[in-house]
């Protein structure tokens, strides 16, 4: 809460420093025979305006910052301007524009960094829901199998002599069940394939995990992976966005069953879990027994288009660290023992946030 607090005061604050710089520079320019370009100092308040306006924002303030230093002119026009003040005049209108102009520029690029970020987050988003395409088939057709099984019975002991309404009961309910089941799958995808801001909510983390790992059940028992989860039962609750998270922990789980490939049956093993670390903060482990990380730093394996996939794209673990990192958590890598790789994050609690 004190930094929500304190970003909610920075906002107020800046604009009224422009304001107050902008009125003491017109005033100094307007009542004093300073000869300096005082105009230039206007630099500072377009500066100032990039922190809180957009575009055309910071294009209002510079156009305004001219404005202001003409009709100081126009105000003092009763004596004969002197040529320094028409110099410095000048000077101040250019330093203006070009500080307006390279403020615009520096706001587009801005702008540009994040939407390209952000359709880079929806290409992963994609490519990740391209690799689990067969183990979600299979992850709805149980649900659906289930209700053909269950609507069979229930219609067996309906026709019955006399109907056993009780089994029949029992029956539908089952049907109800798994039907909810392939309903929460299918919105899950469609959660996965939206570009939507994030929707931050309180969330389990044990119930992301296993709720992600479930979706990947397919592809660990197609490549023989022994899996084993550690889920810790005091685990606070965290403050995210449940999309985003899943996204982390199946890029994580992803990684961990390509590295695996080349590995003995009898030696694939993965284990997901999290703990409580301490009273502000959870960690979230995944481990493998595949083929290692690389000798070179590790953190390199989370910089952008960096990859030792012959296919890959290297985003997976830039985004995830995006995300991890936007949630106030940071993320790593180290080696597993004996073999293998270990990645893990971190995340603030609840605890955390209220602080």
């Amino acid at each position: 809460m004190k930094s929500q607090n304190f970003h909610i005061t920075a906002a107020s604050f800046l604009p009224t420093t422009a304001i107050a710089l902008a009125s003491g520079i017109f005033i100094a320019d307007t009542i004093t025979e300073l000869e300096i370009a005082l105009p230039a100092f206007y630099t500072a308040v377009v500066l100032i305006s990039v922190r809180f306006c957009k575009k055309r924002g910071v294009i209002f303030v510079g156009i305004a910052c001219i404005a202001l230093t003409l009709v100081s002119d126009m105000l003092t026009m009763d004596t004969a301007p002197s040529e320094a003040g028409i110099i410095n005049t000048a000077i101040g209108l250019l330093a203006i524009a070009a500080t307006t102009y390279l403020a615009v520029k520096i706001e587009m690029e801005r702008e540009a960094t994040y939407e390209a970020q952000s359709q880079l987050a929806h290409v992963v988003r994609l490519t990740t829901l391209g690799e689990m395409t067969t183990s979600i088939a299979h992850q709805i057709n149980q649900p659906l199998a289930a209700v053909a099984i269950n609507s069979s019975a229930c219609l067996h002991w309906l026709g019955d002599d006399p109907p056993n309404l009780d089994e029949a009961k029992r029956s539908a309910c089952n049907i109800l069940r798994d039907a909810n089941r392939a309903s929460e799958i299918i919105a899950q995808v469609r959660n996965l394939t939206k570009g939507s801001p994030p929707d931050k909510v309180w969330l389990g983390i044990n119930e992301i995990i296993l709720s992600t790992v479930g979706l990947l059940d397919r592809e660990i028992q197609l490549n023989q992976i022994s899996l084993q989860t550690g889920l810790s039962n005091d685990v606070p609750p965290i403050h995210g966005d449940k999309i985003q998270l899943q996204q982390v922990i199946l890029n994580l789980v992803l990684n961990a069953i390509e590295a695996m490939n080349e590995a003995p049956v009898e030696q694939r093993r993965l284990f997901v879990g999290s703990e409580k670390l301490d009273a502000k903060s959870v960690l979230i482990s995944v481990q493998d027994s595949g083929t290692g990380l690389a000798p070179e730093n590790p953190e390199r394996l989370f910089n952008a288009f960096y990859t030792t996939k012959h296919d890959g794209m290297g985003m997976g673990l830039a985004i995830s660290r995006s995300i991890v990192e936007t949630h106030g958590g940071r993320i790593w890598a180290s080696p597993n023992s004996p073999r293998g790789a270990v990645f893990q994050f971190i995340l603030p609690t609840g605890a955390n946030m209220n602080a």
